[in-house]
């Protein structure tokens, strides 16, 4: 994100503070960090308690669909970040606040077996009411255990 000053310099920092410092984020064990061409990508690693079956070591499907839903809403909001700066600071909220996902759709295409794990999205639609983001799951090896396609309300 190109920074235009210390008013979109205080905007990113509210958007990473969102991002980062989440307490469900930090419950899940995620960071978010940004990408090469301008977006975000999380990452987590795997934990016992988030298998779906114990002993086996395979992601549980409640975590793949949890973590595509974040990554499908990051995209979104830090992707908006740019249409809202300079704008009085009660709009920013209300608007990055309005985000909401209206309709997700998972694919898992294997077994969750992973030492980490990184999730992926880009934009499919940018509409004026409603995004659509493609989100992908994929373990360190680079294997794609889950894809998805989210629909997000932004206003």
């Amino acid at each position: 994100m190109q920074d235009n000053g210390s008013h979109s310099q205080g905007l990113k920092g509210g958007m990473d503070l969102m991002l980062r410092h989440h307490p469900f984020h930090e419950l899940m064990g995620m960071t978010i960090e940004p990408t090469e061409d301008g977006s975000v990508r999380l990452r987590f690693p795997m934990r016992d308690d988030l298998c779906g079956h114990p002993g086996l070591g395979i992601l549980y499907g409640g975590v793949v669909a949890c973590m595509i839903d974040i990554i499908g809403g990051a995209v979104v909001s830090w992707h908006r970040i740019k249409d809202i700066q300079g704008r009085p600071v009660e709009e920013q909220i209300k608007r990055m606040s309005a985000i909401r996902t209206v309709d997700l759709r998972v694919d898992y295409l294997r077994a969750g077996r992973g030492k980490e794990f990184t999730v992926t999205g880009s934009i499919l639609r940018d509409g004026k009411k409603v995004v659509v983001i493609r989100m992908e799951l994929a373990n360190e090896e680079g294997m794609l255990i889950a894809a998805g396609t989210g629909t997000y309300i932004v206003s």
